[in-house]
């Protein structure tokens, strides 16, 4: 027995002296660490200059304009001569996407709602990397708008090989007894009729091998209780992919989505109260927002024959890490 008792003593020491060492340890790496840099170039991390634009948010007005143009991404013609149409390519996400594109052979259709002067330095940017540009004003939520922008984009370049549905509408509310009828309506209507609508009237001119992406959202993945209407849409937009996806096996159309975490782009100080704005993306495990450029290449990838045509019905999250 004493011997029992000689032994469990011995462990209890053991176990003190372990509990000492980890407490040291925690001592010693109690500093936060600091934002998550693993780019081809820094990126700005919080606190960010507190901003409100109005909707639907000009790029030109952010502060700490997005960063887009991915200066060490080389193209490589994964989309030689295909034709891409980008709902919501005015700016953030879809103006990336646009240049990426673009780099890597492809000519644009540039849909956008009101943001002329965005739209107009984009086409200009693709045109910089020695493609052809269309830039086609409209509200996706009407359908005849949208069948009128795919004809065109037949009309102009004869085919389309590449929809990217990214137009959206997100503007929060704290308690549901807020959240309007007319907010709700706008949400869907943008946000689901909409990649609908492009979908429907794109995919009787898409040839095997095309590709549609749509933007979903980490929202979508799970839920917002600020964002209730948005991360609705979301969520639906990636079982619509999945769901179009199986629909188009037979015509060999992949359809896949990105759901981005959070982004800095005019989407977000047009939604949020400056005071937020200036924190977005600090509570991410990369404590910071990505910037546009951090999610292109991950459409390139979707979009691309050579890179993944055995994926189809994926949503693949760009978050930030869990």
């Amino acid at each position: 027995m004493k011997k029992t008792k000689k032994t469990a003593a011995k462990t209890a020491a053991k176990q003190r002296t372990v509990q000492k060492q980890v407490a040291r340890a925690d001592r010693k790496s109690d500093a936060e660490p600091a934002p998550m840099q693993a780019g081809a170039r820094e990126y700005p991390v919080p606190p960010f200059p507190k901003q409100h634009l109005p909707k639907p948010g000009l790029e030109t007005d952010v502060r700490h304009a997005p960063m887009y143009d991915a200066p060490y991404y080389l193209g490589s013609r994964k989309l030689q001569d295909k034709v891409a149409i980008i709902t919501g390519g005015d700016s953030g996400i879809g103006r990336a996407v646009a240049v990426m594109f673009a780099r890597e052979g492809a000519d644009i259709v540039l849909m956008h709602l009101a943001e002329h002067e965005d739209a107009a330095l984009t086409k200009k940017k693709v045109e910089a990397e020695g493609r052809k540009c269309i830039v086609i004003a409209g509200d996706v939520r009407k359908r005849a708008f949208c069948e009128k922008a795919v004809q065109k984009a037949v009309d102009t370049f004869g085919r389309v090989d590449v929809l990217v549905n990214n137009a959206a509408f997100q503007v929060h509310t704290k308690d549901i007894a807020d959240l309007t009828e007319e907010h709700f309506d706008e949400t869907i209507k943008t946000n689901l009729y909409g990649y609908f609508f492009m979908a429907q009237a794109a995919i009787p001119f898409m040839e095997r091998g095309s590709a549609i992406i749509n933007t979903g959202s980490a929202t979508g993945l799970h839920g917002s209780k600020h964002l209730l209407d948005y991360s609705t849409t979301k969520g639906g937009i990636h079982a619509f992919t999945r769901s179009l996806a199986g629909n188009l096996i037979g015509k060999g159309i992949r359809v896949n989505a990105v759901a981005p975490g959070p982004v800095w782009t005019p989407l977000n100080p047009s939604d949020k109260e400056a005071a937020d704005v200036a924190k977005f993306g600090a509570d991410t495990p990369m404590k910071r927002p990505a910037q546009p450029e951090e999610l292109s290449p991950s459409y390139v990838f979707l979009a691309s024959a050579q890179c993944s045509s055995y994926i189809t019905g994926e949503i693949l999250p760009v978050i930030g890490g869990y």
